[in-house]
């Protein structure tokens, strides 16, 4: 078995047991003070939380819904919290060249997810300033922002190609080509 697929079935693993995962549909008990700022971290009642293994904790009953809400789900209860952007930042890239090239990217709270069709990239653009905010697909109907440093690394990484007559940069990963933007502006 390949690090690649070791990975993989620990992720597909993590998935698959993920306790936001479970068919819990418990009432809306009401909003908590719990914020998760654009840089990942997370706040109660104004100040940041000191013990990384509550926030893995809140983290792993984190679920976002339907109705665009984050709620952190138990059996008994489901508390709406505020996110800022996304709930999770990927801080660390690293490409895998075999058994084919992937993209593995690393969380701020050290949860790993590789690019792929379940797990694409997206890239949103400011309308106001263009700046790019770039995304990966993480877990649970959740994202992760992708942060500028990892982001710079992709575009290092990048490819051209053509769409509709215009060039755009691109990267790969598990054979699925993901659109960084046009260049052609």
């Amino acid at each position: 078995m390949s690090r690649l697929d070791d990975i993989l079935a620990q992720i597909e693993t993590r998935e698959a047991n993920s306790t936001a995962r479970q068919p819990w549909n418990p009432a809306h008990c009401g909003d908590v003070d719990i914020r998760i700022a654009s840089d990942g971290t997370w706040y109660h009642e104004g100040r940041p939380f000191q013990r990384e293994q509550l926030v893995k904790l809140f983290a792993s009953v984190l679920r976002r819904e339907a109705d665009g809400h984050y709620y952190l789900l138990t059996p008994a209860e489901k508390m709406r919290i505020q996110v800022d952007d996304a709930p999770f930042v990927a801080v660390q890239l690293e490409q895998i060249p075999e058994p084919e090239p992937s993209l593995l990217f690393t969380t701020n709270l050290g949860e790993q997810v590789v690019a792929d069709a379940d797990h694409p990239i997206r890239v949103e653009f400011d309308p106001a300033t263009g700046e790019p905010r770039p995304y990966i697909h993480f877990r649970d109907n959740l994202d992760a922002l992708i942060n500028r440093s990892v982001y710079l690394e992709l575009v290092e990484l990048g490819e051209l190609f053509e769409q509709h007559g215009r060039r755009h940069l691109g990267v790969t990963s598990q054979g699925v080509r993901f659109d960084l933007g046009c260049i052609d502006e």
